[in-house]
C-alpha cells in the first residue's frame, strides 16, 4: 500500500489527527509536547482505497535533548519512505519559525505535501487557515481533528495524489520475509539462504523503496525472499535502527505470504516479538518462529523441550506457530527452517472438501454443544471453506451473534487438530442459515 506520513512541530495535534483518520486510539494524546516519541502505524480506507499512515513525533531543530534528536531522525526517515506528506499546523498559533524550517526540509524532499490547518473548528478559524499559505505549498486544508470537520475533503485530496498502483503480473511464487528486532541475525540467515550452492540469486525491485528482494531456487521451485535486512544500506540510521526496522517490518509483512520471526536464543522472546507475530496474524500471513544463535546457549538434557514450552506459554492463542531452533552462524537446522516455512506456505493453500468438513462438524458438535443464546440453543447446520490462502470457513447457524469467542476458539482448535493448518491463521465466519 502507499505510505502517508504525518509530520509537524510538537503539540499541533498530529496524534489526534492520526486517531481520527484511522478511527482508532493507537497514538497517545496529551497536551504536553513530545509525548509521541515512537512512530505509530495504521491503515486508512477511504472511497475504496487503502493506504498506510505513519504518525511521527514533534519535530524540533537544534536541540541537545537526545529524544528530540532521535525524533528528528525518525521524521527524516518517515519522509524518505513516504509517498505523500501531511504537514500538520496549529491554525490558532499561525506560522512559527519552526514551521518555516520544517517547510524548507519538506520542499527538499521532493514528495507531494498537503498542509493541514488543524484546530479549525469554527468559521473564523477556517478563514485564518489562509495564513498558512506563507509556508509555500499550494494546498492548505482547514479541519478539526477533534470533531472531524473537513477531514473528508482532505482524504479526497490524498487519494487523488497517491501514486497509481502498478498493475503487476500475477505472481504465484511464495514470498518469505525474515522479520524481527535488530541484531537477531536476519542478515546472517538471509546470506546463508542465498549463499547455498542450490540457490540461484537474482536481484529484482522490491515493493519498498530502496529494498531488494531476491529470488532463490529450492528443489527446482522459485521462492522470493523479501528483504528486511536492508538496514546496512542506511549508514545514517544509527540510533534509529529500531524505528527504521519497525517500518521495514510492517511493509515486509504486507508483501509476504509467510513471515519468519527470528529471535535471539540468548535474549529470548520479548513483548515486541509477540506484537509483530500478532500483526502478521492480523494480516493472515503464514507464521514460523525461528530461534537463532542456538549454538550460544548452554544446553542440558531437556533444554530445547523446556525452552519451547516456556515460549508456547507466552504465545497463548498463537500456540499453533511452529518453532525451529537454529544457528545461522553454523548453518545448523537452517534447511529444516526452510522446509518448515515451505510446509506452512503450502498449508495456507489447503482446501478441505465440504463433505469432509460436515462429517467433522457432526463429531465436534456431539463432543461439545454450542452454548445457549437468549434462551435459545444455537444450532450450527453446515460449514464450507469459502477460500484458501488464507483459509476462511463459513458456518451457517440460527444465531450468528451468539457464537462467542470461547466457542469460536473451540471450533478453531478442533479444525487444527483434524486438518493441520500449523502456522496458518484461519478465519471463521458465521452466517444466518
Amino acid at each position: 500500500m502507499p505510505l502517508v506520513a504525518i509530520v509537524g512541530r510538537p503539540n499541533v495535534g498530529k496524534s489526534t489527527f492520526f486517531n481520527r483518520l484511522t478511527e482508532e486510539r493507537r497514538s497517545i494524546v496529551h497536551d504536553e509536547p513530545g509525548v509521541t516519541r515512537d512512530r505509530v502505524y495504521g491503515e486508512v480506507i477511504w472511497g475504496g482505497t487503502s493506504f498506510s499512515i505513519v504518525d511521527t513525533g514533534g519535530f524540533v531543530t537544534n536541540s541537545e535533548d537526545r529524544f528530540e534528536a532521535a525524533i528528528r531522525e525518525q521524521v527524516r526517515l518517515a519522509i524518505q519512505e513516504a509517498d505523500l506528506i501531511l504537514f500538520v499546523n496549529d491554525v490558532t498559533v499561525g506560522v512559527t519559525d519552526l514551521d518555516l524550517e520544517m517547510a524548507n526540509i519538506l520542499r527538499k524532499s521532493d514528495r507531494p505535501v498537503l498542509v493541514v490547518a488543524n484546530k479549525a473548528d469554527n468559521e473564523e478559524r477556517r478563514w485564518e487557515a489562509n495564513s498558512l499559505y506563507e509556508l509555500g505549498f499550494d494546498d492548505v486544508y482547514a479541519l478539526s481533528s477533534i470533531n472531524g470537520m473537513g477531514t473528508g475533503d482532505l482524504l479526497d485530496a490524498v487519494i487523488e495524489r497517491l501514486p497509481e498502483g502498478v498493475e503487476e503480473e500475477e505472481d504465484d511464487r511464495p514470498r518469505f520475509a525474515i522479520i524481527g528486532r535488530p541484531n537477531v541475525g536476519k542478515s546472517s540467515l538471509t546470506n546463508v539462504l542465498l549463499g547455498e550452492e542450490r540457490s540461484i540469486v537474482t536481484e529484482i525491485s522490491g515493493t519498498t523503496r530502496d529494498s531488494i528482494d531476491a529470488v532463490m531456487k529450492v528443489d527446482g521451485r522459485e521462492i522470493v525472499l523479501v528483504d528486511t535486512a536492508g538496514l546496512r544500506r542506511r549508514a545514517k540510521v544509527r540510533e534509529n535502527v529500531e524505528f527504521y526496522s519497525t517500518l521495514r517490518t510492517e511493509r515486509a509483512i504486507e508483501t509476504c505470504t509467510t513471515a519468519i520471526l527470528l529471535i535471539d536464543a540468548v535474549e529470548g522472546l520479548e513483548s515486541q516479538d509477540i506484537k509483530v507475530l500478532k500483526r502478521a496474524e492480523q494480516m493472515m500471513k503464514g507464521l514460523v518462529l525461528g530461534i537463532n544463535k542456538w549454538d550460544l546457549l548452554e544446553k542440558e538434557t531437556n533444554t530445547a523441550r523446556d525452552y519451547e514450552a516456556a515460549i508456547r506459554k507466552r504465545l497463548q492463542t498463537l500456540d499453533y506457530v511452529p518453532i525451529v531452533t537454529l544457528s545461522a552462524m553454523t548453518k545448523q537446522r537452517v534447511r529444516k527452517l526452510l522446509d518448515r516455512v515451505q510446509e506452512v506456505d503450502a498449508e495456507r493453500h489447503e482446501r478441505i472438501t465440504t463433505s469432509k468438513l460436515n462429517e467433522w462438524l457432526k463429531i465436534v458438535l456431539a463432543r461439545h454443544d454450542p452454548p445457549m443464546y437468549r434462551n435459545q440453543r444455537i444450532k450450527i447446520n453446515y460449514v464450507t471453506q469459502v477460500r484458501s490462502a488464507p483459509p476462511v470457513f463459513q458456518f451457517f447457524t440460527n444465531q450468528p451473534k451468539g457464537v462467542r469467542e470461547g466457542y469460536r476458539r473451540y471450533l478453531e482448535n478442533r479444525l487444527r487438530e483434524s486438518f493441520g493448518f500449523e502456522g496458518v491463521p484461519i478465519k471463521l465466519v458465521f452466517k444466518q442459515k
